[in-house]
């Protein structure tokens, strides 16, 4: 492996990234490659959409260039504009680095082999147009805003995480022998809830943040059937209790899609892989029950001591010791 590469794959992967990367050092090697580079792009796209100094216009162009570049029908020297428009704007030390190899991503997205080359562009051609709807929904700040129905949502979760679900499928079944004893169809669908479900958790995780920056993921007619609008939920979110249930349900469901997939991998470190974000995504939702309109106020994670002894753990757990393991994370 190239020391660049390397270097991508291991300190800048793991500084933008806790739960992934643990997860990612686990697999076989040759699903490393193309699961790092796709993660690493999106948090790269992510973060040129996220930039708050450029007007919202700017922010879209520059991230419909590079989405043009990921697929290949940009300029060459496009990545390199990029990061000398975006890198300075980087309050975070870890995004400033990730924006400032754009263009070693990009080179090393031209040195996978074809097929991964292909599922990689495919998938963040969706997370980009996720990103991009996100961008027109809210990108102009200022005046709170909220989605409009439950449809947006389900079709922003899809978009940037459900497809990643798809794609780790694809993947999975084209480099892990006799991957799973369910079809490919079957394990598709399973990883596109378990994405969506896993993206309700990061939206429940950080709704306080999101709000304070003019962003409502809770669906306004959802909102206005509790005669409430999304300017209410910073200064009564008790009342907006019925509305997250359902989404924590719903995340719940994901999850449970996500258990139902990994017991259903015969390679064992693919499997606790695997899980091992819906076992942190268990013990995030008990955390947000607990925390209750907390929520609103400061970030709920699962403390690292708590994630490690997980981790610790992964030798003995065989699909039904998983399952078990996963329902007792929600009490």
């Amino acid at each position: 492996m190239p020391p660049g590469r390397k270097d991508l794959r291991g300190r800048v992967l793991r500084s933008v990234s806790r739960s992934f990367y643990l997860s990612l050092r686990i697999l076989p090697a040759a699903l490393r490659d193309p699961l790092s580079l796709a993660y690493l792009l999106a948090r790269a796209t992510d973060t040129i959409a996220d930039t708050p100094e450029p007007p919202a216009a700017l922010r879209t162009q520059a991230l419909r260039e590079l989405a043009a570049a990921i697929q290949g029908t940009a300029p060459t020297e496009t990545a390199a504009r990029l990061r000398e428009s975006f890198a300075p704007l980087q309050s975070d030390e870890t995004e400033r680095t990730l924006i400032e190899e754009l263009p070693a991503l990009l080179v090393w997205l031209d040195e996978l082999e074809a097929g991964d080359r292909g599922e990689v562009r495919n998938v963040l051609a969706k997370i980009n147009r996720g990103q991009t709807l996100d961008l027109e929904r809210f990108g102009t700040g200022g005046e709170l805003r909220a989605l409009a129905s439950a449809a947006e949502l389900d079709e922003y979760t899809y978009l940037v995480a459900g497809c990643v679900g798809e794609f780790w499928t694809r993947l999975c079944f084209a480099h892990v022998k006799n991957f799973s004893d369910r079809s490919e169809a079957e394990m598709r669908e399973l990883g596109a809830r378990y994405g969506q479900g896993l993206q309700l958790i990061n939206i429940l995780r950080d709704a306080g943040a999101d709000l304070r920056h003019g962003r409502c993921y809770f669906p306004a007619d959802e909102l206005n059937s509790l005669g409430m609008v999304a300017g209410h939920l910073l200064r009564e979110p008790v009342r907006i209790d019925p509305v997250l249930e359902k989404w924590r349900e719903k995340a719940r469901y994901g999850l449970e899609a996500g258990i139902d997939y990994a017991c259903a991998i015969r390679n064992r470190r693919v499997r606790f892989a695997t899980a091992l974000p819906a076992l942190i995504g268990a013990r995030t939702l008990a955390l947000f029950r607990e925390a209750g309109p907390e929520i609103f106020e400061r970030k709920v994670k699962v403390p690292r001591a708590e994630v490690r002894k997980m981790i610790s753990a992964s030798a003995i757990w065989s699909p039904s010791s998983l399952r078990a393991r996963f329902e007792k994370l929600f009490r």
